[in-house]
């Protein structure tokens, strides 16, 4: 690389939204963070979506992540952790933005398209997820890896697990795992399976597609680069999944995983068990209320409580300094047993917040 050639990348921003023939792209550019998105991305990738939605030369939006490790690995959770600390305000505010453009994302009225190549966590999920086509491959690594920071699988993933096959949805929202390519198009995260090497050819081929394209045309496009696959590893685990994972709280899934013997269910539950307990029982309740839930909005005003007093907590600091700041993996939870949380615990996580609740702008 030459040195006008590296001036140029480091003067790049952190998110790069520009019209490609017919598609307005938008490009998370924190490579070496792997794309992880902050409040300045999350507000950028509003106004480019209303500039976008507004020029009738774009018929579609491409959303993709530079570099060759991921989308996008999540929030800025060392910016969220650093804020928490003070007693700041940046969760409330950030959670609020990135949840009403999740809500965007979805309802959003030319097709949106997300290439979930590599890592795609947390956030990311959301920016992607809930979009018209998503795209992944063979190298997809996809999780909602929040309990295990003493939160829950935020950004509209409530809604999106709680609408996976059986308990798939329960099972990768608390254990944290990774889904491959295959597994989120089982889980319907994802719609179809690319393979990283023919990304480019599509790229090529959605930004040469006219303004006013249909969504039904882009799905020909895409499905013209599937491999077709539509269940990974996780599918063929769906019926213990399903028993193990069918019960309405933590103590009852640990019961059931302890009384089968298999070294999968063992392995699940030593899973479990590092994860934090309170994180978990909050997670699985807002699970069941998603499945009873009809719109991915109802889903999001619930996570903004929960979120809100989440930032408060001693498990969300202490999670992310296990995790990302001091990285020893071996976070102190508390309560540190599942039998010790209580519904006192838990009932601020559910309570109605007043002035400080979700408005949408964006009906879906």
């Amino acid at each position: 690389m030459t040195a006008q050639a590296a001036a140029a990348t480091v003067s790049e921003p952190d998110l790069i939204a520009r019209r490609e023939g017919g598609a307005g792209v938008i490009r998370l550019n924190r490579p070496k963070a792997i794309n992880a998105v902050t409040l300045r991305m999350f507000r950028d990738i509003v106004k480019a979506l209303d500039e976008f939605e507004a020029d009738p030369a774009v018929g579609l939006i491409l959303l993709e992540g530079a570099g060759d490790r991921g989308l996008c690995a999540g929030g800025d959770i060392r910016a969220l952790y650093e804020s928490s600390k003070v007693g700041g305000d940046l969760g409330k505010i950030l959670w609020r933005e990135e949840y009403i453009l999740n809500a965007r994302i979805a309802a959003f009225p030319k097709p949106y398209v997300a290439f979930m190549d590599g890592i795609v966590m947390g956030g990311g999920v959301g920016l992607s997820a809930h979009g018209a086509h998503r795209v992944v491959t063979e190298r997809t690594t996809l999780a909602m890896p929040e309990v295990g920071l003493g939160f829950f699988p935020d950004a509209g993933g409530t809604f999106l697990l709680s609408r996976s096959p059986g308990e798939i949805g329960t099972y990768f929202g608390l254990t944290s795992q990774i889904m491959n390519g295959p597994d989120a198009v089982y889980a319907h995260f994802a719609d179809a399976v690319v393979p990283s090497n023919r990304l480019g050819a599509l790229r090529d081929m959605l930004i040469g597609l006219r303004a006013g394209v249909k969504s039904g045309d882009v799905k020909v496009a895409i499905d013209g680069f599937s491999t077709g696959e539509r269940a990974g590893p996780v599918a063929a685990m769906q019926s213990p999944i399903d028993r193990w994972f069918a019960h309405d709280t933590m103590q009852a899934i640990f019961a059931a995983l302890q009384r089968d013997g298999s070294e999968l269910a063992q392995s699940t539950l030593k899973t479990l068990r590092g994860k934090s307990p309170r994180g978990m029982v909050v997670a699985l309740k807002l699970l069941r209320l998603a499945r009873a839930s009809s719109s991915l909005q109802q889903c999001l005003v619930r996570e903004y409580r929960a979120a809100l007093e989440v930032f408060r907590s001693d498990d969300f600091r202490e999670g992310i300094r296990a995790a990302v700041i001091d990285k020893d993996r071996n976070p102190s939870w508390s309560p540190p047993r599942i039998e010790d949380v209580t519904p006192e615990m838990v009932m601020p996580y559910f309570a109605e917040i007043g002035a400080d609740e979700l408005v949408f702008e964006y009906a879906q």
